[in-house]
């Protein structure tokens, strides 16, 4: 709480952040008359704007469009062509790829089966929970994967405290009729039976707060459980999450000449190894930290299925029902979703030639993972989303009427995604972010900024590299608590990348590390839409979420550190200084 004189001040904080902070900088570009200083001074400008969300994030990201080209940083012609890269239109293709799957409820549909595969023990619905969250937020934002999850998993807890509820109630009838019984048949005064007959109140059961506790417990790690979940899927693939999809376009802008290193492909083959240990350990933090260790009661073992745990199967069951059979359109978009990801995948394996090089001359230069991604999406305006009937030609073998009205009928439905639904639905403030950050590593390096602040980080190479990647983890995971994810990347990866060229180490060494922690906000339920959804329902407070959030950032930091040091270095070739970061660092 601000004391009582500065309460009306408060009132004009974002009125100063927003003016203020250009006029207290304006020194900067005045008094060093360089490109490099004008890039710094927009660059702080923007810092501070998105850090304290003074005006909205994605108009925040157009300042470039207007001020490089004032200061003489760069032409409007090159800044503009930043919001709609290559980058830009794989991520444009993967959402628009998931909005067709949240359109048709193949996820809820997914989300459920596992579920009821799974199973309802205590220990295995939460891992349910968590494996379905992060597998669907791979592939659809991790807001849309929360927002569908919680209510399945707060209709869950709801069923087993109500039949809980119901199964107390019985205990206590059970209980007052077999008191009364004896009481009768040891012939015991007549007083004394009416005082317990007439006297209904059940005594305090010492164990009713504490079973209260639990439940209370419980309703926490598995509404945070979804929530983690998701921050952590989404890392696992390329378009899973905003900064990752910021690193794949800053590196094609700072090394053009980086031989694709960064694809689906390869992001995956390190980043999904990474994102099951953590799930794992993230898992046992929370079966820990709210339901204990007891492996017969968390587990089942030795045990039948309890009453609670038949509601809560039963409410799974329901939902399902609900969803009726698998529709036309369900299947047509689950198979050109496995289309993409079997494209992404074989377009350039690494270890034998993808179809881009073998179908297509020249196709390994010119095919990215943003072609597969648009192919999907077009075919998703095209493909209907009911089976083409065809009619009965012969009109006598057939009702006059139901005929006439299948001739009006087009032969194609409607398609399976309609424009009017993806523009409702698409991010845009998110397309604009990512190009706001892909116009700022640009204007970094050829305005000179770059190389300038990778001279001044030359000391920092007697360090050893995986203190370096650790440290750079830590500063990311704290960070991003306060802050966007994507701008939190947009910001830091141009210096670590400056970093890793000015003391010779392989620049994803750094940039892969900062990239992942800074989706790890796990903290604060401000610091990422999924736990603002979360905290939303009322089971959480702010200190439960910190106090689980620190370790689950340290359990982030520690298995990052593990992979960039062991899977990551064949991956990526860390081992050694590219020629291409070379070539970079000597222009």
């Amino acid at each position: 709480m601000a004391p009582t004189c500065l309460r009306p001040l408060l009132r004009f904080r974002s009125f100063a952040i927003l003016f203020l902070t250009p006029l207290l900088l304006l020194p900067l570009p005045l008094v060093v008359s360089t490109r490099e200083a004008r890039c710094a001074y927009i660059i702080i400008i923007m810092a501070v704007y998105w850090c304290t969300e003074v005006i909205p994030l994605a108009v925040t990201a157009l300042i470039p469009v207007v001020f490089f080209p004032l200061l003489g940083v760069q032409t409007a012609k090159k800044v503009c062509f930043q919001y709609l890269n290559n980058t830009n239109m794989l991520f444009l293709g993967g959402l628009i790829v998931a909005i067709s799957v949240e359109q048709w409820n193949l996820h809820k549909r997914i989300a459920l089966r596992v579920l009821l595969i799974l199973g309802v023990k205590p220990a295995l619905l939460m891992l349910g929970f968590m494996v379905v969250t992060a597998f669907l937020s791979m592939w659809i934002s991790n807001t849309a994967t929360t927002a569908m999850m919680v209510p399945i998993v707060q209709a869950v807890l709801d069923q087993m405290d109500s039949t809980e509820y119901d199964v107390t109630m019985m205990e206590q009838a059970t209980g007052q009729t077999n008191a009364v019984i004896e009481l009768e048949e040891k012939s015991t005064s007549e007083s004394t039976a009416v005082h317990v007959i007439s006297n209904e109140q059940v005594p305090d059961d010492p164990r009713s707060s504490e079973e209260q506790k639990i439940k209370k417990r419980i309703c926490k790690g598995m509404t945070l459980c979804v929530c983690y979940a998701a921050s952590i899927g989404g890392t696992a693939t390329l378009t899973g999450t905003g900064p990752n999809v910021v690193l794949k376009g800053q590196m094609n802008q700072l090394y053009p000449n980086n031989n694709d290193i960064v694809n689906f492909a390869s992001w995956f083959g390190f980043a999904f190894p990474n994102m099951i240990v953590m799930l794992a350990l993230a898992w046992l933090w929370l079966q820990c930290s709210f339901m204990g260790l007891n492996l017969k009661k968390n587990w089942g073992y030795g045990t039948e299925r309890t009453a609670k745990e038949k509601a809560a199967y039963n409410v799974l069951k329901e939902e399902m029902r609900k969803l009726g059979p698998v529709s036309y359109a369900e299947l047509n978009v689950f198979l050109l979703f496995l289309l993409l990801v079997l494209l992404w995948f074989t377009r350039n394996p690494g270890f034998v030639k993808g179809w881009a090089a073998r179908l297509f001359s020249g196709g390994d230069k010119y095919i990215t993972d943003s072609v597969p991604a648009m192919f999907v999406a077009l075919l998703l305006f095209v493909l209907p989303a009911h089976k083409p009937k065809l009619i009965a030609w012969n009109q006598s073998m057939s009702d006059p009427k139901k005929t006439e009205e299948d001739i009006k009928k087009p032969f194609l439905s409607t398609s399976l995604l309609e424009w009017d639904v993806v523009q409702r639905k698409m991010p845009w403030s998110i397309v604009l972010l990512l190009g706001g950050g892909f116009a700022l590593a640009d204007a970094s390096a050829n305005s000179g900024l770059s190389a300038w602040l990778g001279h001044q980080m030359t000391p920092l190479g007697s360090i050893p590299p995986w203190a370096i990647a650790t440290v750079v983890s830590l500063i990311i995971a704290v960070f991003t608590e306060c802050t966007s994810n994507v701008a939190t990347a947009t910001l830091f990866l141009p210096v670590f990348s400056s970093l890793a060229t000015s003391i010779k180490i392989h620049p994803l060494y750094v940039m892969v590390p900062a990239t992942l922690s800074a989706s790890f906000a796990f903290m604060l339920p401000v610091a990422t839409p999924p736990n603002a959804i979360v905290f939303s329902y009322g089971h959480l407070r702010v200190l439960d979420m910190v106090r689980t959030g620190i370790v689950m950032n340290l359990i982030g930091v520690c298995c990052i550190t593990l992979a960039i040091n062991t899977w990551g270095r064949p991956v990526f070739g860390l081992d050694t200084f590219p020629a291409w970061a070379n070539s970079t660092a000597d222009q």
